[in-house]
């Protein structure tokens, strides 16, 4: 069993919103000079080829059939439309926009685990999940009058890993995180390369194959590189620190992106959007702290009394 160590987790999560925003930018460099669908490919295929030997050094659980096989490809394909979606949006929207609205999740995931799960949602949550929206709805808005429908990308991108998460919870105890990761980069890779023959053959020019020139093979390794480092430092961060530790942290990531978005594309969101971040991120740790207080009072009326 793992003890927590609380400052590890920590700073593993603070290392995951450093490496996220990088690789998001280096996404949005590469959507000018390379199809969406070679940089969603190579992506899943540097992911599998850097950790299916971890997996066979570790002898981590990595076979799968039944159920979890049958989410496992479920969850990858939800990975691969994801991905797809925040690149596209990336190459549309303001770095520090696209990552903004992506943290309407945890709204989309109350809502979903009320709905689904049917867990218990108290009226000041719902809302603060209303507000939360309210929010984003600000972040979207300048973008949406600028793009169009792209500036919604990011959205989907919220509900679709909404929908992600509360399938890797079905399979979570029952696989190991990192052996579930090499398989998904194997599944992606498998599902993608019929998809880019065809996009070929048939000239779509999302899903083209062309030769990358030597600084695009050297963003492209990269970029699979910081999402494979990206997946591990938060799964090891939830190994060493409770997750209700860790979730307020992960909105350093939009300062994180805000900085990074103008150093090297020189943008920044508009006073609209600045607002709408703020009123995003305000009411999304306000649901943090209230789960986090609803389960610890959940414990404390749950736990053995001492006999008298």
């Amino acid at each position: 069993m793992t003890l927590d160590r609380p400052i590890l987790g920590i700073a593993l999560m603070l290392g995951f919103c450093i490496v996220a925003p990088i690789g998001d930018a280096v996404a949005k460099v590469l959507g000018a000079s390379v199809p969406l669908g070679m940089v969603v490919a190579i992506r899943f295929a540097v992911q599998a080829i850097v950790l299916i030997p971890l997996v066979w050094w570790s002898g981590r659980m990595w076979r799968m059939r039944g159920r979890v096989l049958a989410l496992t490809a479920l969850r990858t394909v939800l990975h691969v439309l994801g991905i797809a979606a925040m690149f596209t949006a990336l190459k549309f929207l303001p770095l520090a926009d696209a990552v903004a609205i992506v943290f309407v999740m945890p709204f989309f995931m109350l809502v979903l685990g009320h709905y689904v799960l049917h867990e218990e949602v108290g009226p000041r949550r719902l809302i603060a999940c209303s507000v939360g929206f309210l929010g984003t709805l600000m972040i979207v808005q300048p973008s949406f009058a600028t793009v169009g429908w792209p500036a919604l990308l990011p959205v989907f991108v919220a509900a679709n890993f909404s929908v992600f998460m509360l399938v890797t919870r079905q399979i979570a105890k029952e696989t190991d995180p990192i052996g579930l990761q090499a398989v998904s980069g194997v599944m992606a890779v498998v599902l993608m390369a019929p998809i880019l023959w065809w996009g070929s053959t048939t000239q779509i020019a999302a899903l083209e194959l062309i030769t990358p020139t030597a600084q695009d093979w050297s963003l492209l390794l990269a970029i699979g590189l910081l999402g494979t480092v990206a997946h591990l430092l938060m799964t090891w961060s939830l190994r060493y620190a409770p997750s209700t530790t860790l979730a307020p942290m992960q909105y350093l990531e939009i300062p994180f992106a805000t900085a990074l978005g103008f150093v090297v594309f020189r943008d920044l969101p508009d006073p609209l959007a600045t607002l709408g971040i703020g009123v995003t991120m305000g009411a999304g740790l306000y649901i943090i702290l209230r789960e986090r207080t609803t389960a610890q009072h959940l414990a404390a009326t749950t736990a053995p009394q001492p006999a008298e």
